[in-house]
Formats: C-alpha cells, sequence, structure tokens
C-alpha cells in the first residue's frame, strides 16, 4: 500500500497478502495469474522481462540467468524450491504447448500484453479485495522490494545496497525513494521530536 503523500502509481501487497492470493488463484483455476503474481513478487522482474520467460528457463531448474530488457543487464535468479513447486504446478495445469512456450500465453495463444494484465489485476483487486489502492503489474517488483527490505530490517542498509544492485539503481536514495522509504524517513523526524 502506498504511503499517504508519496507518488507511487503502483503499491506493493504485504508479502503474506500476496502469498493468499497467489493460493486463492490457483485455487479457482486462475494459474496464469498465480504464476504471474507469485514469479514477479519472488524475483522482482520488470513484466516486460516476466513476459519475455519460456518454461525451458524456470522449470525444474535451480537458478535462471535474464538479460533485462530495460538495461541489458544479465540477472541470476535462484528460484526457491517452494516457488519451484509452484510453477511445476501451475505448468501442470496450464498444460502449454510445448517446453519453449512463453510461460504467460492468453486462451487465445498469444502472450499476454502489459496492458491485458494491469486490467486483470484491477479485476483480481476488486475481486479478492486487495487492499492496494494501486495495483499493478509494478506492484509485484514493488512488493518484492519491500518484503527483501522487511526481512533485513536489523541490516537496513545492507538490504538497500542489495536492492539498489538488483534493481540497477544508480544511488541508495534512488532505492529509498523507490520503496516509499524516503517519506515515511521524513515523516518520522516529525513524530521524533517531544516537549
Amino acid at each position: 500500500m502506498s504511503l499517504k503523500y508519496s507518488s507511487t502509481t503502483a503499491d506493493f501487497l504485504q508479502w503474506e497478502e500476496m502469498s493468499n492470493l497467489v493460493r486463492k488463484l490457483a485455487k479457482d483455476g486462475d494459474y496464469n495469474m498465480s504464476l504471474l503474481i507469485a514469479i514477479g513478487s519472488f524475483w522482482g522482474l520488470r513484466i516486460s522481462d516476466i513476459l519475455s520467460l519460456r518454461w525451458n528457463q524456470i522449470l525444474k531448474e535451480e537458478e535462471f540467468t535474464v538479460t533485462e530488457h530495460k538495461t541489458g543487464k544479465e540477472r541470476t535468479i535462484r528460484i526457491n524450491p517452494a516457488l519451484q513447486k509452484h510453477i511445476q504446478d501451475c505448468y501442470e495445469h496450464i498444460k502449454p504447448i510445448g517446453i519453449n512456450a512463453p510461460i504467460l500465453v492468453s486462451q487465445k495463444g498469444t502472450t499476454f500484453s502489459i496492458q491485458r494484465i494491469n486490467v486483470k489485476l484491477k479485476e483480481i483487486k476488486t475481486k479478492y479485495k486487495v487492499k492496494v489502492k494501486n495495483f499493478s503489474c509494478h506492484s509485484l517488483r514493488k512488493t518484492f522490494g519491500r518484503q527483501v527490505y522487511n526481512q533485513n530490517a536489523d541490516s537496513a542498509e545492507l538490504a538497500l545496497v542489495k536492492l539498489m544492485e538488483l534493481f540497477n539503481h544508480s544511488s541508495i536514495s534512488i532505492t529509498k525513494r523507490y520503496l516509499g522509504l524516503r517519506q515515511e524517513e521524513i515523516l518520522q523526524t516529525y513524530e521524533s521530536l517531544t516537549f
């Protein structure tokens, strides 16, 4: 959820809410969106990079390397065992035309467009009462970032350095602003003053 006074256009999900949403979507048979939300939140990739993934890159693999569209930089991702099981389950239910097929294909047999995914995410937000103001493809990347930061709260600066590298940001201040932390810190300054 974006913070008051922040200028984000996409909000992050709390990790537990994301996990519950992934499970609910799978239970309801929407394996495409369940897979998208899971891998987007676990890997922090941009939607353009997710849409270019193929089953042979991620199925039964421990890690894979992707060349990011926006930056042209390579990024190696290790696949969490719990996520690997979810990927396998989705593969078995989606039944793609082959191992070399893109992982997110519409009923028409074409790769989803970013616009279509954003429409589907808005529908999911309404149907499942997702507690964020702005839910879009970019919410998944921000969910990843906030979870990494929250899990490393005892060494927040190290977490920010890691995220700066993963997101290919040029500075920690950009990463803080991206995650909505900068405004949060500024507002906490006012709260720290007492009589």
